[in-house]
């Protein structure tokens, strides 16, 4: 009786897709929209972003300098997707060594 009660919370689990993570290309920076894996663009309220993906910016000595870069068209994404595949999360811009 535990082994089933343990396949059917196992079988549960998986078929919800807790989590999965993605990779997405920007295409457009203002309004935010990605492209992922080719098969559909997010954007809007799809897209929850940390700040360390935000554009950070600082007045010094009369001068703005930016002190965080948000992205750009062209930026590579690592994004995970929340249970139910409504909301992603934008883990961070990744580069190429």
């Amino acid at each position: 009786m535990l082994d089933i009660i343990k396949k059917a919370s196992l079988g549960a689990v998986s078929n919800t897709n807790p989590v999965a993570f993605s990779y997405g290309t920007v295409t457009l920076a203002e309004p935010l929209q990605i492209q992922v894996d080719q098969k559909f663009i997010l954007s809007g309220h799809a897209l929850v972003l940390p700040e360390s993906v935000s554009e950070s910016k600082l007045e010094l000595n009369g001068q703005e300098v930016v002190l965080r870069r948000g992205l750009a068209a062209g930026d590579r994404v690592l994004m995970v997707r929340m249970q139910g595949g409504q909301s992603y999360i934008v883990l961070d811009r990744l580069v190429t060594p």
